[in-house]
């Protein structure tokens, strides 16, 4: 990391900014290459980054090297899809031996109800599964689902929520939103939200959120929080949707199992596909069955990859062999002891910062004091946090970019750990005078 000398965090950014465009004129030179034919350099948006984003050649367990050479300690983890790593010895075992038998085959195969079997064991909600391609997607059905079953249109979520690339409940209103009607409340305000659904009952089809936000910042939900939820919804005939894309990897049947409080559908998605491109869907049979086929009323789902041979294959061999109860429990308690370490050394140096989280999954924030809600986490420095993915790049530490995520996979090490707490250790003792 350079050197601080900087008391102004947009100084101190800059710097750190000029060192890591120095650092990595390749990815810089491959940037502007793509800057001919993508818009802006980029086809995902949620990982870009400035002033250009690492351009990476190849992975390996827990470990990314750039197109300079450069080996980082990987803790984005693919936003929680990769917790296999990058290169699993059983993973590329059943996929190569899927490459030799054929893909595209047009046709039902018996892996379909292979893995739904094993989805509908995993996690309390489910008796029937759909699969779709994402968990976009698997959002996107579950509440036009909702909103078939009730024949009502309304959706309440939660300010500063995201459940994909059409359903954002942000600050600002998402011009790429699906046009549902919505009622927006916030996150953990047990008061607020019962009466906005008391107040719009009559017209609310659903209630989607994480039990805990992935993405806004590692922010759980509180017990009564989602115990309220589950009393208001099953009072008044409105769907529960547990949005757990990321929040299933927390624990053998996902959150819902660790809080026992069990939603009407569930959306699934991220790392359940082995690393492929994987969403999925489900609950009980009398709400699923509306997409049985042989009814004369079955709401139509289709999907040319729903049941890609890859996905199911490799996402069959991850459950099975690789992530099972006793893997998930492992994990998520490497998660929880390394949390603490790095806020006991927050503590330690009495600096207003905190790691947010549960389990495998956990985010920095540039703030002291509770954090509920993503208000409460906005109130951090944005810009600080932001010098916090540079520096952390500058020490091999790859974090999610911008918003400071720190994903576990299987494939970490106690030595990835202790190598994570030393360098926001340096991070903190470098940028103190920033820090308050």
């Amino acid at each position: 990391m350079v050197q601080a000398v900087n008391t102004d965090v947009n100084d101190a950014l800059d710097e750190a900014k000029a060192h890591y465009t120095s650092s990595n004129p390749r990815s810089r030179e491959l940037y502007q290459t793509a800057l001919k034919s993508l818009p802006g350099g980029n086809t995902r948006t949620g990982i870009f980054y400035e002033p250009f984003p690492l351009m990476f050649e190849r992975g390996q367990g827990a470990t990314l090297w750039d197109a300079d050479g450069h080996e980082y300690r990987d803790f984005v983890s693919e936003q929680t899809a990769a917790i296999y790593g990058h290169n699993h010895p059983v993973i590329r075992e059943v996929v190569m031996r899927r490459l030799e038998l054929g893909w595209n085959l047009g046709g039902h195969t018996s892996l379909e109800g292979e893995f739904a079997e094993i989805l509908t064991d995993r996690f309390p909600s489910m008796q029937r599964v759909r699969f779709v391609n994402s968990g976009s997607e698997a959002n996107m059905f579950a509440i036009q689902l909702a909103r078939n079953f009730t024949n009502r249109p309304a959706v309440l979520g939660f300010q500063g929520c995201y459940h994909g690339g059409f359903l954002t409940f942000s600050a600002n209103i998402n011009p790429m939103n699906v046009p549902f009607e919505t009622v927006v409340a916030t996150y953990n305000d047990v008061d607020q939200t019962a009466a906005l659904i008391e107040r719009n009952a009559q017209r609310l089809a659903c209630v989607v959120l994480e039990p805990m936000i992935g993405s806004g910042g590692c922010i759980q939900a509180t017990l009564q929080f989602l115990s309220m939820l589950r009393e208001k919804t099953r009072k008044h005939g409105i769907l529960l949707i547990f949005d757990e894309v990321m929040t299933s990897r927390l624990g053998p049947g996902g959150l819902q199992a660790l809080t026992g409080v069990i939603p009407d559908l569930t959306s699934l998605g991220k790392y359940i596909g082995g690393g492929f491109t994987a969403g999925a869907f489900g609950g009980p049979a009398e709400i699923m069955d509306r997409f049985d086929p042989r009814r004369s009323d079955a709401l139509p789902h289709s999907g040319t990859y729903n049941n890609n041979v890859f996905t199911l294959t490799a996402g069959i061999a991850g459950l099975r062999r690789v992530y099972t109860a006793d893997a998930a429990n492992a994990l998520n308690a490497s998660g929880e002891s390394l949390r603490l370490r790095l806020n006991q050394a927050i503590e330690k140096a009495g600096v207003a910062m905190q790691f947010t989280g549960y389990g495998s999954m956990m985010s920095v924030h540039m703030r002291g004091g509770t954090i509920r809600s993503p208000a409460d986490a906005a109130q951090g420095n944005p810009k600080l946090r932001e010098l916090f993915c540079l520096d952390m790049l500058a020490q091999g530490i790859y974090v999610t970019p911008k918003r400071g995520g720190v994903i576990l996979s299987l494939p970490h090490t106690n030595a990835d750990g202790d190598a994570l707490v030393s360098a926001v250790e340096e991070f903190i003792s470098a940028r103190r005078s920033l820090l308050g």
